[in-house]
């Protein structure tokens, strides 16, 4: 062995020292963001237990009675949980596919200006709604749709209606308004990461194809649409758990007595029972089926995009 392979365990030593001490800031936020995700992330898992006991305050966590899963039989039992769910899921996938298209067409649509300030305008202006909270959006909703509100005066100057709807009195409007608040809030904040990966694509094979006498149709039906096809695939295998997950506050805010029916989801569920009747354990359980069922939707979906050999999250 030679003297410099002698010294090179020593000298790597020193060397990772000197990198830990220079890393040293780094590190110290590594470590606070990691006990952060510990302690509220993975802590309260221990929390699922409340689901296979029935769970009193008094007693504690561990020294309630375990009934297995008779809380789940219950939930599967209940003709309200069943009818939840249905609401739960149906908004779910009608929030994901009226969003997913309109982020994308959006995004095209954007993609096409050829003004830069126009376009910076356009592009600003589509991302305020995503900062307004659900109770302001959800005051606006209701004042767009009331009776004497801007959608009923259009609809009936347009000879569409012939009087004034009460859109919040009948059920089989709910679930598009939902779907219309959500794609109102989210369109210009979800087309961001589709407009980067339009920004992405080679521009030459949009030269190419104009001197081929390809028009605008034609680029984003041949270029534009199958550069986006591994950014959308991965989105909605990234979002297809949140179809469980289809709301809280705008079915709450904008629900009443006359909608329950179509409005509750799972999560109004769990507040009512979990911290209405402090049932704890049946709104665990609740909660439990519903992370259980996004993480089936994402393996599913992602097992699927595997055998047609499109991208994948893992």
């Amino acid at each position: 062995m030679s003297l410099k392979d002698s010294k090179t365990p020593a000298l790597k030593k020193l060397s990772d020292k000197a990198e830990v001490k220079r890393q040293s800031v780094l590190l110290i936020i590594a470590a606070i963001y990691v006990i952060y995700g510990i302690v509220f992330y993975y802590l309260p898992l221990v929390g699922w237990l409340m689901a296979f006991q029935t769970y009193k305050i008094k007693d504690g966590l561990f020294g309630s009675e375990f009934v297995g899963l008779k809380w789940f039989k219950f939930l599967f039992s209940d003709a309200t949980f069943v009818r939840v769910v249905r609401n739960t899921l149906a908004m779910g996938v009608l929030n994901l596919v009226s969003q997913t298209v309109t982020a994308i067409a959006f995004a095209i649509l954007l993609s096409e200006v050829r003004n830069v300030l126009g376009k910076k305008l356009v592009q600003t202006i589509s991302y305020l709604p995503h900062f307004l909270s659900w109770i302001v959006v959800t005051s606006i909703v209701h004042e767009a749709f009331s009776t004497s509100g801007i959608i009923n005066e259009v609809l009936v100057n347009l000879h569409i209606l012939s009087k004034p709807i009460s859109f919040f009195s009948h059920t089989q409007y709910f679930w598009p308004i939902v779907a219309i608040s959500n794609v109102w809030k989210e369109t210009g904040w979800n087309a961001i990461i589709y407009l980067a990966t339009i920004s992405s694509i080679d521009p030459a094979l949009y030269e190419a194809a104009a001197m081929d006498g390809a028009g605008r149709w034609q680029k984003i039906k041949h270029i534009t649409l199958p550069g986006l096809r591994s950014t959308i695939i991965i989105l909605l295998i990234m979002n297809i758990g949140n179809v469980i997950n289809a709301g809280f506050e705008v079915q709450y805010l904008l629900g009443n007595g006359l909608l329950q029916s179509v409005s509750q989801t799972i999560d109004i569920y769990v507040l009512n029972y979990g911290v209405g009747k402090m049932n704890y354990s049946i709104g665990t359980a609740a909660g439990l089926f519903k992370t259980f069922v996004s993480m089936t939707l994402i393996f599913l979906f992602n097992f699927i995009a595997k055998k047609t050999g499109d991208e994948r999250l893992f």
